[in-house]
């Protein structure tokens, strides 16, 4: 039988009607909510956001306390300057308001929810409840082998993304946040690996990606576009590490005279794509357009077929669950979390051994999406089908009864008592790349 347990979730990310991390934080939360009793230990900037959500839409089982450094700590914050030292001083001074509200409230579990990031510690082992961590990514790399085609500053992010993550694994406060957990939800099986080899006792693959109802609802509703021409689309941040310049060589090769490149978003390789589209011979037949609001952004989905996002580590990719959404195909490497969304009946999964391998499979699923209609058609109808699958109240749903299974195999109702090494919980369960969904 399912019984409602008192719950202690850390999301510093969590803001209402936000992709990402802050969407990860929120809808956690809220959809729990619906099964457990919640507490969310969050920064007090979010409040600002979530006060007037909760009064439009109140929530008796949720309760939100804030928390964040004192001011003359935290003037050196500007953005997303200092962020990650913010962050790791941040879980320190949270552990004492979950001291004090543990001591009032007496939870039955603590659930650290975002950051989303195996080499970024917790201190929440440090309260002596049942303690869970994750969805976490940061496993993803991008392969050596496409290193050269990202240009000095990718390269350079890439280093420094490779050095950072060795010196968290080597932390020992991360170590223990991973070893301590009774389970690790990792985001994909390359996390997974990484968080078995820091000492994780159960791990399961469980994507961060998912939507709510109302938004799959009016995806769904989106319109099919014309016939023709075949537009493909590219979305998000113009990083070296999302791969456009990947698929916009791909669709030189293809070779579609009667096609067009949609890239929505802006970034700093913003130049350099322009610059290789005017050497691809293609600036006919591509178009830039800046970041836009969602609503425009609901637009231009609305007038393209398929969306193409070759990205070389994303953890997530809420892009392609979008366009899954609204019955298009997805383009994608067979990396990281767009590979555990995409499958064989949704789009192409296209390997990524080398540049010159990605380029010729992304360039031959342009084609066969641009000549084949019925494929087309027929990938778009499963594609929306198997979005359904990532729903928040699904997601959550499953893990709120796992919940109990946790309380019931450590006792946490009776003693609270943390289990030893020889339970069995601690024994490696590692799940396959389907996401509990």
């Amino acid at each position: 039988m399912t019984r409602r347990l008192k719950i202690l979730i850390s999301a510093y990310a969590c803001e209402p009607g936000k992709g990402s991390e802050p969407g990860v934080g929120w809808n956690f939360a809220v959809h729990m909510a619906r099964h457990h009793d919640i507490w969310v230990l969050t920064r007090a900037n979010n409040r600002p956001v979530i006060e007037p959500e909760l009064a439009r839409r109140p929530i008796p089982s949720l309760h939100f306390v804030y928390y964040d450094l004192p001011r003359w700590a935290r003037f050196w914050k500007r953005g997303q300057r200092g962020v990650q030292l913010y962050y790791y001083l941040w879980q320190l001074g949270a552990l004492g308001v979950a001291r004090r509200l543990h001591a009032e409230v007496g939870f039955d579990l603590v659930h650290h929810v975002t950051f989303v990031c195996y080499w970024k510690p917790t201190f929440l082992p440090w309260l002596g409840i049942p303690y869970v961590l994750g969805p976490l990514g940061g496993g993803e790399s991008a392969p050596k082998a496409f290193w050269p085609s990202l240009g000095l500053r990718g390269i350079v992010y890439e280093a420094v993304r490779e050095t950072a993550r060795w010196l968290g694994e080597r932390d020992p406060l991360v170590r223990r946040s991973v070893r301590e957990a009774l389970v690790v939800l990792a985001t994909t099986p390359e996390t997974a690996a990484r968080a078995e080899q820091l000492g994780a006792g159960m791990v399961k693959c469980v994507s961060q990606v998912a939507l709510p109802k109302e938004e799959l609802t009016v995806l769904a509703a989106l319109p099919d576009p014309p016939p023709s021409p075949t537009r493909f689309l590219g979305l998000g941040r113009l990083l070296g590490w999302k791969g456009q310049h990947l698929g916009l060589e791909a669709f030189a090769r293809a070779k579609l005279e009667d096609a067009e490149y949609w890239i929505v978003g802006d970034g700093p390789e913003r130049r350099r794509l322009e610059r290789l589209v005017r050497h691809l011979g293609v600036g006919d037949r591509v178009r830039f357009f800046a970041q836009v609001p969602r609503e425009q952004v609901l637009e231009l989905l609305s007038e393209v077929h398929a969306l193409v996002h070759p990205s070389l580590h994303d953890s997530g990719g809420w892009v392609c669950l979008e366009a899954m959404a609204a019955g298009r195909p997805v383009i994608c490497l067979d990396l990281g979390g767009p590979a555990m969304q995409v499958t064989e009946e949704t789009g192409f999964r296209v390997a990524a051994t080398s540049p010159a391998v990605a380029i010729t499979g992304l360039a031959n699923a342009m084609r066969a999406l641009a000549t084949d209609l019925a494929l087309r058609s027929r990938m778009g109808a499963a594609a929306r089908e198997r979005a359904r699958a990532f729903a928040w109240a699904q997601r959550v749903r499953q893990v709120a009864d796992w919940y109990n299974v946790v309380a019931d195999i450590v006792g946490c109702h009776h003693d609270r008592s943390r289990p030893t090494k020889g339970t069995a919980l601690a024994k490696h369960d590692r799940c396959g790349v389907e996401p509990l969904a």
